[in-house]
């Protein structure tokens, strides 16, 4: 038989997740309204970068099939979205990287970040069967992508003089929050985005899960304008805060780990568990060896303590986690012997949030490091 260890990606828990975030940037647009604001709900980006988090684009697409556009980086992914039948705006987050990559967001209608001089002087020297839709991105203070405050004015005004010579279409604004998911919050960076380009036309990006979730208010349109968010994490059902879990806002987690215990030790008083030694019993202990491992994408740094689930009980991990197994403690589960099966991370198991904690890490990276020697299973 193969080796008892898969993934399960529920496509239903995408769809549900999305459906959460629409609910909640409604509900934020009717209070607004209530409060005599006019606005309306913003649209929203499903961003599918990364292979999906880790759960594969095809799956996720197949899970976003309601949200109004995708974003990623990938152009071959974004490709690969469109020959399978998406039909709605696409968003290259990083842009574009040559020339000859304008005409494939030609010929497949893809929108692109634009974010530096030289994405502008290519587009000046191209020429497209039809305009291309654009976001020029504000650096607000994350210092990743986007023009400086003082070169944005000058590079949205290039930009607009490409529209009109008909190379672009929409020309829009966009930023990206570096603490939205922490104290420091939005304030200082919104406070850039307005002084610097709020008063300029177009669409409006700026929020992804973590300022979706926690500042649904400036995000939403005025009723001429028009605005995206670019929630990704927690369509998967896993939280960008470490203070506040995904379930907290009905989410549900899309990506299930699964095992099986596949040998059981008798540990006496003394005894040492695994690469290191990292671990030694002070009692008689039973242990369980799963077959999982840091090759499997399960973190090499999740020692003891991280929380695990055995035959429906939740235990611990014991020691260093090896390339193919680690070990687990089955003293809350004393018939639980080979065959028994573990979650490792998912709908019936830890969240993803709790295991990339234990390991000082965080969701986003577990999910995406998921094996490629992993069976996955997608399952409605």
């Amino acid at each position: 038989m193969p080796r008892p260890i898969s993934v399960t990606i529920s496509v239903s828990a995408l769809a549900h997740n999305l459906a959460v975030v629409q609910r909640h940037l409604e509900q934020a647009a009717a209070a607004a309204r209530g409060r005599g604001d006019a606005c309306k709900t913003p649209s929203i980006w499903a961003v599918i970068k990364a292979h999906g988090y880790g759960h594969g684009t095809a799956q996720a697409a197949r899970g976003f099939a309601n949200a109004n556009g995708l974003a990623m980086l990938d152009l071959a992914e974004a490709v690969e979205c469109r020959e399978a039948g998406w039909t709605k705006p696409i968003l290259l987050l990083e842009g574009f990287f040559e020339p000859a990559d304008l005409e494939i967001l030609d010929r497949y209608r893809l929108t692109s970040v634009v974010h530096t001089r030289e994405q502008l002087d290519m587009l000046a020297g191209y020429r497209p069967s039809r305009p291309l839709n654009v976001f020029v991105k504000l650096n607000s203070g994350m210092n990743r992508l986007g023009f400086a405050p003082q070169a944005y004015r000058d590079a949205f005004a290039r930009a607009q003089a490409l529209r009109e010579q008909g190379v672009l279409g929409a020309v829009g604004r966009m930023t990206h929050f570096a603490n939205a998911d922490a104290p420091e919050g939005v304030a200082s960076q919104l406070e850039v985005f307005q002084r610097t380009a709020g008063d300029l036309p177009g669409p409006v990006s700026l929020s992804n899960s973590a300022a979706t979730l926690r500042y649904p208010e400036i995000a939403l349109a005025r009723p001429d304008g028009e605005s995206w968010v670019r929630p990704g994490i927690c369509l998967y059902g896993a939280s960008p805060f470490f203070d506040t879990d995904a379930a907290t806002f009905g989410l549900r987690p899309a990506m299930s780990l699964r095992s099986q215990i596949i040998a059981v030790q008798h540990l006496q008083p003394g005894d040492a568990v695994g690469y290191g030694s990292l671990f030694t019993a002070d009692r008689p202990l039973r242990t369980g060896v799963v077959a999982c491992g840091y090759a499997d994408g399960y973190p090499r740094h999740a020692g003891t303590g991280t929380p695990i689930v055995v035959a429906g009980v939740r235990t611990r991990v014991l020691g260093r986690v090896s390339m193919d197994m680690l070990c687990v403690d089955l003293t809350p589960v004393p018939d639980a012997g080979i065959g028994a099966p573990v979650s490792l991370w998912g709908a019936d198991g830890p969240s993803v949030d709790e295991v990339a904690q234990a390991a000082g890490t965080i969701g986003y990276e577990l999910l995406c490091a998921l094996a490629a020697r992993v069976p996955v299973r997608s399952v409605a």
